[in-house]
C-alpha cells in the first residue's frame, strides 16, 4: 500500500538484515584472506608468525575484566577475602621486564686448559732481553679448537706358567692369563667411550648415521653405517631393562603427561605413517614409545597398569580410559588457549577477553611455581578459582551469541566440553596448568625427524626410543649425556638386575657417589683411557707454557712431551711447532651384510 508508514517490527527486521549483511561481508573478507594465505603457502612463502604470544593492547578491556572479577568476588565470596589482582594476577600489567644481558664479551670458562704464548717485538728479538726493561704487558685470550682424538687401546694379556711346574704342585690350569676387560658388546671393536659418543651424536645432536660415517672418515677411520647401527641394536638390548624399570617407577607417580607425534617408517612401496609417544613423570623420568597407529589400542599398551592423573589433550583415543575411574583426566589450558589465538583475526574482542583471563591464571602460576603442594592449593583457591569461574560463566553467556562453525564458536565449544578436565588443577596442587612439558620433550623427536626423515624399521624405532628416553632424562636432571652413557655402559654388563633403577638419570648422582660404583668404574681400564689427558699440540712464536687442569681435576703444570714435534724455522719469525706423525689409512671396518635399523635414508 503506497504511503504506508513502517512499524517497529519492520525497523527491527531492517536492523537485523544490516547486521547479518555486515557479518556476511566480514566473513567473506576473511575467506578471501585465507585463500590468499593458502596460495602463498603453496608457493612456499611463510605467512605470519607462529608464536602464540598475546599482548593485550586494550587497557579498557583489561579494566572490565578486573571489575567483573572483583564484582563476582563480592557476590560469591562475601565472607572470603577478595583475590589480590594488583600484583601477581593483575591482567592489566604485562609480562615482567626481562633483565638485560650484560653487554660485552663474556669470559671464557676457567676449566678449559690454557696455553700461554709470549709474542716479542722484532727489536727485542734482534738485540736480546738484556737490552730492554720489561715494564708491563697486555693480555688477551683467543679460543681455539684441537681435533677430536680416536685412540686404539692395544690390550696385551701375557700368559704365565710356573717355573717349578714339574714339582708336586698340581694345577688344573697351568697357563695363567688375565680375563679380558669387560666390554658393553662382547668381543666388540668399540669401547664404552666410543659407543657413547655415537649415541650422543645420533640422538642428542640428531646426526643421521650417514653423516656419522662421513665425520669419522674425515678423522681417518672408515666405519660403515651398518656397523654403527649394529652397535646400537646390541646396546639397546643391554639398556632396555633400565628403561622398563624407569617406566614402572613412572607409573608409581601421582600424575603423568603424555603426547604423540607422527613419523614415517620405510616400507616396500612407500613409507608408512607411525607414531612416537612421550610419557613424562615430572622431576623423574622422560620416556618414549612407538606404535604403528594412533588409536585406543596403542594407548592401552602405553598406559597398561597405570592408575592416577593423566595430563593430555582432548584426543578421543584417551576417552575410554576415563570411564572406569582408575585414570582421571586433566585438561590442558594451553590447548584451549590455542583455539582463542586462532580466533583473534575473526573475532578479536571476544578472543582478547578470553586470553586476558587465561593470562591472569598463568601469572598466578608463576608466583607459586616452586611452592609446596598445600601452598599452591591455597593460592589457587583464593586467586585462580575466581578466574576459572568467571571464564566459564563468560563462555556460557557467549556461546548463544556466536555464529556456529566460526573459530570463536569452536573455542567456546572446546571450553564447554572440557570444563571438568580444565578445572581439575584446582583439586590437587601437584597438577600442572597445561601439558607443555610433554610437548617440549616431544620436540626432540620432531627435530630428529627433520634430519633423518624416516625410520628404517620397527627395530630402529625401538632402538630410538630406548636411547632417546635416557638422553631426555639426562636433560631433565642436568646430566652431561656422554659421561653418563660412558659410565652406564661400563656398569650395565655386571650390574645386579634388582638394583637396575639406581642407574637411571633420576638417581645417578647418588649412585655415582657410592663406593661400590666408584670401585667398578675405576677397575674398567677402557674408561681410564677416556679420562686421560691427551698430549697437547702447541704452537708458539717465542715461548710456550702449558697450564690448566687434567681430566681428573688435578693441575697440569708440567711441560708436555714433544717427542714427535720438530721446530721448522722460517724467515721473519722465531719458529713454529709442527706435529709430524706418520698417518696410515686404517682398513675399512665393514659391518654385517644384513639390513640393520634405518641404514638407508639416514
Amino acid at each position: 500500500m503506497l504511503g504506508a508508514t513502517h512499524g517497529p517490527g519492520d525497523c527491527e527486521t531492517t536492523t537485523l538484515v544490516e547486521q547479518l549483511s555486515a557479518e556476511r561481508d566480514h566473513y567473506r573478507k576473511l575467506y578471501l584472506e585465507t585463500l590468499e594465505k593458502c596460495a602463498m603457502l603453496e608457493r612456499g612463502i611463510l605467512v605470519g608468525k607462529k608464536a602464540e604470544r598475546f599482548e593485550d593492547e586494550t587497557p579498557q578491556l583489561a579494566l572490565d575484566v578486573l571489575d567483573m572479577l572483583l564484582g563476582q568476588g563480592e557476590t560469591d565470596q562475601a565472607d572470603a577475602p577478595a583475590p589480590d589482582m594488583t600484583e601477581e594476577a593483575d591482567p592489566v600489567q604485562g609480562r615482567p621486564e626481562r633483565r638485560r644481558r650484560p653487554a660485552g664479551r663474556r669470559p671464557l670458562p676457567e676449566h678449559l686448559p690454557r696455553v700461554e704464548i709470549e709474542v716479542l717485538p722484532p727489536e727485542v728479538l734482534r738485540e736480546g732481553l738484556d737490552a730492554y726493561e720489561r715494564i708491563g704487558q697486555e693480555v688477551s685470550e683467543v679460543l681455539e679448537r684441537r681435533p677430536a682424538s680416536l685412540v686404539v687401546v692395544h690390550l696385551v694379556r701375557p700368559k704365565f706358567v710356573r717355573k717349578d711346574r714339574g714339582g708336586d704342585i698340581i694345577d688344573e690350569s697351568p697357563v695363567k692369563i688375565a680375563e679380558p676387560p669387560e666390554r658393553p658388546i662382547e668381543r666388540g671393536l668399540a669401547g664404552p667411550g666410543m659407543l657413547a659418543i655415537t649415541i650422543v651424536h645420533r640422538w642428542q645432536d640428531h646426526l643421521p648415521v650417514h653423516r656419522l660415517e662421513s665425520i669419522y672418515a674425515r678423522d681417518g677411520l672408515d666405519i660403515s653405517r651398518s656397523t654403527i647401527c649394529g652397535w646400537h641394536e646390541q646396546l639397546a638390548d643391554l639398556a632396555e631393562p633400565l628403561v622398563e624399570a624407569m617406566l614402572r617407577d613412572a607409573f608409581a607417580q601421582p600424575y603423568l603427561c603424555t603426547d604423540a607425534t607422527g613419523v614415517l617408517v620405510q616400507a616396500a612401496e612407500q613409507c608408512q605413517r607411525a607414531h612416537f609417544w612421550v610419557l613424562v613423570a615430572p622431576e623423574r623420568h622422560v620416556l618414549y614409545r612407538y606404535s604403528h597407529k594412533h588409536d585406543s589400542e596403542a594407548v592401552d599398551r602405553l598406559l597398561a597398569g597405570y592408575k592416577g592423573y593423566l595430563v593430555a589433550d582432548a584426543a578421543s583415543v584417551f576417552d575410554h580410559l576415563y570411564a572406569p575411574g582408575d585414570i582421571v583426566e586433566v585438561g590442558c589450558w594451553c590447548h584451549l588457549r590455542r583455539y582463542f589465538c586462532k580466533a583473534l583475526s575473526s573475532d578479536p574482542e571476544r578472543a582478547q577477553h578470553a586470553l586476558s583471563l587465561i593470562r591472569a591464571m598463568y601469572k598466578v602460576e608463576r608466583t607459586i611455581k616452586d611452592a609446596p603442594r598445600k601452598k599452591r592449593e591455597q593460592v589457587r583457591s583464593q586467586k585462580s578459582r575466581p578466574l576459572v569461574d568467571a571464564f566459564f560463566a563468560w563462555c556460557v553467556e557467549q556461546s548463544a551469541r556466536v555464529l556456529g562453525g566460526t573459530p570463536i564458536a569452536r573455542a567456546l565449544g572446546y571450553a564447554s566440553n572440557q570444563e571438568h578436565a580444565l578445572r581439575r588443577f584446582l583439586e590437587d596442587g601437584r597438577l600442572p596448568l597445561d601439558n607443555n612439558i610433554s610437548e617440549r620433550h616431544l620436540r626432540r623427536e620432531v627435530v630428529g625427524r627433520k634430519n633423518w626423515l624416516f625410520l628404517g624399521s620397527d627395530e630402529g624405532a625401538r632402538v630410538n626410543t630406548v636411547f632417546v628416553s635416557l638422553l631426555a632424562s639426562c636433560q631433565l636432571h642436568g646430566i652431561e649425556p656422554w659421561a653418563y652413557l660412558r659410565d652406564l655402559l661400563c656398569l650395565l654388563p655386571s650390574w645386579p638386575m634388582n638394583r637396575i633403577l639406581e642407574l637411571a638419570p633420576a638417581f645417578w648422582q647418588q649412585t655415582f657417589q657410592q663406593e661400590d660404583t666408584q670401585q667398578r668404574l675405576v677397575a674398567n681400564v677402557l674408561r681410564s683411557i677416556t679420562l686421560a689427558e691427551p698430549a697437547p699440540v702447541l704452537s708458539s712464536v717465542c715461548a710456550t707454557r702449558w697450564c690448566g687442569t687434567g681430566a681428573d681435576g688435578a693441575p697440569a703444570t708440567s711441560r708436555p712431551r714433544r717427542h714427535d714435534d720438530r721446530v721448522i724455522p722460517r724467515r721473519g719469525a722465531v719458529g713454529c711447532v709442527r706435529r709430524c706423525e706418520a698417518r696410515r689409512r686404517p682398513p675399512r671396518l665393514r659391518g654385517p651384510r644384513r639390513r640393520s635399523c634405518a641404514t638407508r635414508g639416514r
